[in-house]
């Protein structure tokens, strides 16, 4: 129950930069979900893309699920770290 599971798994990398776009996407084989808790480290030497390049490549990837713990826990602070995000006046005239 606490002990965290790790398994190694073929991923796909999309990386663009462009005026348009600016992203690194990462794909597990087999549509894998990851979970709130979870690690996902990506193996390989790091990779650098110019500006106007778009490259797609293949690499592996460790997953260390979470713990019921840990997954609680990160549910937990990402619940309290979204209300940060809320904005409370209590200004007379602010609700017309």
């Amino acid at each position: 129950m606490i002990r965290a599971r790790a398994f190694t798994v073929p991923c796909r990398i999309a990386i663009e930069q462009s005026a348009a776009h600016f992203h690194a996407h990462v794909e597990l084989d087999g549509d894998l979900a990851v979970h709130p808790g979870d690690r996902v480290r990506v193996h390989g030497d790091p990779v650098r893309v110019l500006f106007g390049q778009s490259v797609v490549f293949e690499r592996t990837a460790t997953v260390v699920r979470a713990g019921p713990l840990l997954r609680a826990w990160t549910r937990l602070a990402a619940y309290l770290g979204l209300t940060e995000l809320y904005e409370v006046s209590f200004t007379p005239g602010s609700l017309r």
